[in-house]
């Protein structure tokens, strides 16, 4: 399987979106897109709902792409914005589209 991992830092907040896609956008036109890939959040500072967006965009386009996906190290404050919005089950790691997934 082909996998990789990317560690984002920083903010993720409604200010940073459009940078943030920018960098989405020029990594799935690789001509090596990875199979699988993992995003660690340990690096992350604030979170606002556009946070819970992105994730949620990020599974959908990895759907799309027929890729699989995992958020790990998900901050405090991002777990619970997901809680709230009733996503906590899309973006936690216990997806089927996870890297761990066979």
């Amino acid at each position: 399987m082909n996998a990789e991992s990317l560690q984002l830092e920083g903010d993720l907040t409604f200010a940073r979106l459009p940078e943030i896609l920018a960098l989405t956008e020029a990594f799935t036109q690789r001509p090596d897109l990875p199979d699988c890939l993992s995003i660690d959040l340990s690096k992350v500072g604030e979170v606002d709902s556009s946070a819970v967006a992105l994730l949620l965009r990020w599974r959908r386009e990895a759907e799309r792409l027929k890729r699989r996906i995992q958020f790990i190290n998900l901050p405090a404050p991002l777990a619970s914005l997901a809680e709230l919005y009733g996503v906590t089950e899309i973006v936690q790691s216990h997806s089927i589209t996870d890297c761990s997934a066979g």
